[in-house]
């Protein structure tokens, strides 16, 4: 299941508890971040055993455009997490919407 940047927005804007994960580089987390835990997709299947305890959790996945969190949230299910949400359009969507 996805999420667009303004559910993105109305639940960080609420303080709601969720998962934050941005799987882009470490440059591209440097120039622009929504506050999200940095795991760069390479390192996703790795962070596996840490991310654990969140396999019940909502975790929202995002990147640049939505392609890479796309493979991360495929990553995370196959490993049998259960509410794993992708955001829709990426960052690219949110500084769209919202700007920067």
């Amino acid at each position: 299941m996805d999420i667009n940047v303004t559910e993105l927005k109305e639940k960080l804007d609420k303080g709601e508890k969720f998962v934050f994960i941005d799987v882009r580089e470490d440059y591209e987390y440097d120039e622009f971040n929504l506050g999200a835990k940095l795991i760069p997709l390479g390192d996703v299947m790795d962070a596996v055993d840490e991310l654990e305890e969140h396999r019940d959790d909502e975790i929202v996945v995002h990147c640049r455009s939505g392609a890479r969190s796309g493979k991360a949230q495929q990553i995370l299910e196959m490993h049998g997490f259960s509410n794993v949400r992708n955001l829709e359009g990426g960052v690219l969507a949110w500084i769209e919407k919202y700007g920067n």
